[in-house]
């Protein structure tokens, strides 16, 4: 990089190098997309006169957010197509209303179909009765926001194949009255996972495409400059790769390929990708298996069964379940381990976490490797034990931060307030030594990262609802799952989430300075402007 043309410095900054606690610089020299030099503003000034100017105008600079498991793809492929119902439709009345009127004089091969749904926040489901009344002869569907559970009315089931007499599918169940015995519309895991294969069969990937500009753009908005598209799907891949010949990708995605998909999965391997393949704006970063499900839905795995009220059709004695028998997974994760590429699989209650955690032991065992970065998708309830087989076992805790403030509310609710002490519980990772990025879900969860870091330091939700002060990180070590630990997981460390000589020049501007601020105040921080390869992408109107 000696001796390349600098195109643009960054001026009277409090750049967060991200080198250390306090570690700030005044300015710094992009060229060719990376930084060269880092300073004061005068030396920077100096070093390249003649180059274009970012004045910071005294504002906080920290490098580009990294949310290490999301989901554009699936989300770009919706938008326009699939009703934003945790948006648009507050409430169950407003919901069963907006069916009734987007459904009226359709014929019956016309859907609706929502994605969001929040039955906490909406106060339970529409009863099938009450989606069938809004209907008529169209068929419905509604995702919950955890994208493992689904609501049907009597058409939807009549058009995917389900009746009185279907049995539960393998990893899924069809919930039943069990006074009547009669089904009640909602469908866990595979069952619903059914549905949206039968809705998205024709999607194109110029569908996946379009969307995804729009989701990026927002992304932009929250100061993400990377991507890890956890479960990304065949048309996902190819939309990236059409989006990169055209010019519209604009942020950098790590590519978690998709377990769902058998023949994706098969083709890598026969194809002899490892990870890392790739370039600095889309790599294959790893595969991705998800075994277990959702806290917030009542479906995630533990040992113990849930508390709260259950759901009309949920088990007795509700402990969740997996998707997958311990064999077959464990073959998996070796297979795709021995191919050099990078697992991941997601483990969200206790009892999930071992159950991935027990298919990379077997890997290891038969294929040891240092330094291999096997990742636990969302490790939510680290409980002691588990955190002991993290350190020993050296995988990464990709954590679902995002959960502790949008769904940490729904988490007291269905496991309790004291289980709250080994949820995401960052402080004892930290000191355990374990790599502990920070992620949203999104869609599952809201993009902002600034708000998974404000329940990170304050060890709160949303509402203001405890988690448990004695895991409470500080600021940096907040930002840092975000930036240094999110490039460590995605094996770009060399590249991503510092802000020095050699790294790229991706970084974005605050509003406030987070470091400084009352902590309660952090989710409330916006970001002003948001720069890769030193190229604006975003600025705040």
């Amino acid at each position: 990089m000696q001796g390349a043309r600098v195109e643009t410095i960054v001026v009277n900054g409090r750049i967060a190098t991200m080198a250390g606690p306090g570690r700030f610089a005044e300015a710094m020299a992009v060229a060719q997309g990376r930084i060269v030099a880092v300073g004061s503003t005068m030396e920077i000034r100096a070093f390249a006169p003649s180059a274009q100017v970012v004045d910071c105008e005294g504002r906080t600079v920290i490098p580009g957010l990294i949310d290490s498991h999301c989901h554009p793809d699936m989300h770009g492929a919706r938008l326009g197509r699939w009703v934003d119902i945790g948006e648009l439709t507050p409430t169950r009345a407003e919901l069963l209303r907006r069916i009734a009127q987007d459904t009226e004089g359709q014929p019956a091969t016309h859907w609706f179909v929502g994605f969001g749904y929040d039955d906490i926040a909406m106060g339970g489901y529409p009863s099938l009765a009450e989606l069938d009344a809004a209907a008529g002869h169209c068929p419905v569907f509604l995702y919950r926001r955890d994208a493992h559970i689904g609501l049907v009315n009597s058409a939807a089931m009549a058009r995917v194949g389900y009746t009185a007499d279907s049995p539960d599918p393998a990893f899924g169940a069809l919930d039943r009255d069990p006074e009547t015995g009669r089904l009640t519309g909602l469908l866990r895991e595979t069952a619903a996972h059914a549905v949206v294969d039968h809705i998205q069969a024709d999607y194109t990937p110029e569908q996946f495409a379009s969307g995804l500009i729009r989701v990026f753009e927002r992304f932009a908005g929250y100061g993400i400059t990377s991507v890890h598209n956890s479960l990304a799907s065949t048309n996902g891949i190819i939309a990236y790769q059409k989006m990169r010949e055209a010019g519209d990708l604009r942020l950098r995605v790590g590519l978690l390929a998709s377990g769902r998909e058998d023949d994706l999965i098969e083709a890598i391997i026969r194809a002899g990708w490892r990870s890392g393949m790739g370039d600095e704006w889309l790599r294959l970063t790893g595969v991705e298996w998800c075994p277990d499900c959702s806290t917030s839905g009542r479906t995630a795995a533990y040992y113990t069964p849930y508390v709260g009220e259950p759901v009309l059709g949920e088990p007795e004695h509700n402990c969740g379940m997996l998707l997958y028998e311990q064999g077959d997974f464990n073959a998996r994760v070796t297979r795709a381990h021995r191919a050099g590429l990078m697992v991941g699989a997601d483990g969200v209650g206790d009892r999930g976490i071992d159950f991935v955690l027990n298919g990379f032991e077997a890997a290891l065992a038969a294929h040891p490797r240092s330094d291999h970065r096997m990742r636990v998708e969302h490790c939510c309830h680290v409980t002691p034990a588990i955190l002991d087989r993290l350190r020993r076992l050296e995988v990464i805790c990709s954590s679902a931060t995002g959960f502790a403030y949008d769904l940490g509310d729904a988490y007291i609710r269905n496991r309790g307030a004291e289980a709250m002490v080994h949820m995401w519980p960052h402080r004892s990772m930290i000191d355990a030594g374990i790599v502990a990025p920070g992620h949203s879900d999104a869609p599952v969860c809201h993009p902002n990262p600034m708000r998974a870091m404000h329940s990170m330091v304050n060890r709160v939700t949303a509402s203001g609802a405890d988690l448990g002060q004695s895991e409470a990180v500080s600021v940096y070590e907040a930002v840092e799952a975000y930036t240094t630990l999110g490039a460590y997981a995605g094996r770009e460390e060399h590249l991503k989430g510092r802000l020095l000589p050699g790294m790229l020049a991706d970084f974005c501007v605050l509003d406030r300075d987070i470091f400084t601020i009352p902590s309660h105040d952090i989710h409330n921080v916006e970001v002003v402007s948001t720069h890769v390869a030193g190229v604006e992408i975003y600025r705040r109107d």
